[in-house]
């Protein structure tokens, strides 16, 4: 499986990974958590790229840190928490415009792109389905989200959330919010993880779920092999 680490607009690098075969084939940006474009991220970057897709994953604390990975230790949480606190959000939207238009320019692709986000990137896909033009997107544990429901009614294409039942960070209540914020929307789908807790996808933290992220992985695959497909 050919990977890459290029360049968007000479601005911020993005590490690519593209598929064996069936080129040129769809695209999927991948937004990272607080803890940077890490091995993590890249392998989940990987996965798409084996299962058929143009995958993305661009540096979106650039402006403060460029390069940074973070692991998932106290130090590395309390970190990633300041560069998300110094991140302009409507920069992060435009640096996500210029990496989708960069994934649909790439000659591997062809042109149909959706977008995934964990965590602060959950939040960043949920602006991105609100904002920008992917054909669906799937977002996992997207927190603060219930700040920019006001935003919620511009969502046009099909999408999915993944939240935990028990993440300590996004209160059911949130989610609730969100589920009224939409209601009415049957493009858009909205699960619940019993027991998950937050990073219940990433299996480098405390908190991995196998079954739950398993469940979440294969549902996303499934929308994403619908509408890009």
């Amino acid at each position: 499986m050919p990977s890459q680490t290029l360049s968007i607009n000479n601005q911020f690098n993005a590490y690519l990974a593209t598929p064996d075969s069936s080129i040129p084939a769809p695209g999927v940006l991948v937004v990272q958590e607080i803890f940077g474009v890490n091995s993590h991220i890249r392998s989940v970057t990987e996965r798409f790229a084996e299962a058929g897709y143009v995958a993305l994953a661009h540096d979106v604390f650039w402006r403060d840190a460029p390069g940074i990975e973070l692991g998932y230790e106290a130090d590395d949480i309390a970190r990633g928490r300041e560069l998300k606190a110094a991140t302009n959000t409507d920069a992060a939207v435009a640096d996500m415009k210029a990496a989708l238009a960069a994934l649909r320019a790439r000659p591997e692709c062809n042109g149909n792109v959706a977008v995934v986000g964990f965590c602060y990137g959950g939040l960043l896909t949920y602006l991105a389905a609100t904002r920008l033009d992917p054909d669906c997107a799937s977002s996992y544990y997207g927190g603060g989200i219930a700040d920019f429901l006001d935003e919620a009614d511009k969502i046009s294409i099909p999408m999915q959330f993944h939240f935990g039942e028990k993440d300590a960070a996004i209160p059911l209540e949130h989610v609730e919010q969100l589920r009224q914020a939409v209601n009415g929307k049957e493009n858009i789908e909205i699960f619940v993880y019993p027991g998950a807790g937050h990073g219940f996808h990433c299996d480098q933290r405390g908190s991995f779920d196998t079954a739950s992220a398993d469940q979440a992985w294969a549902r996303t695959l499934a929308l994403f092999s619908q509408h890009l497909r």
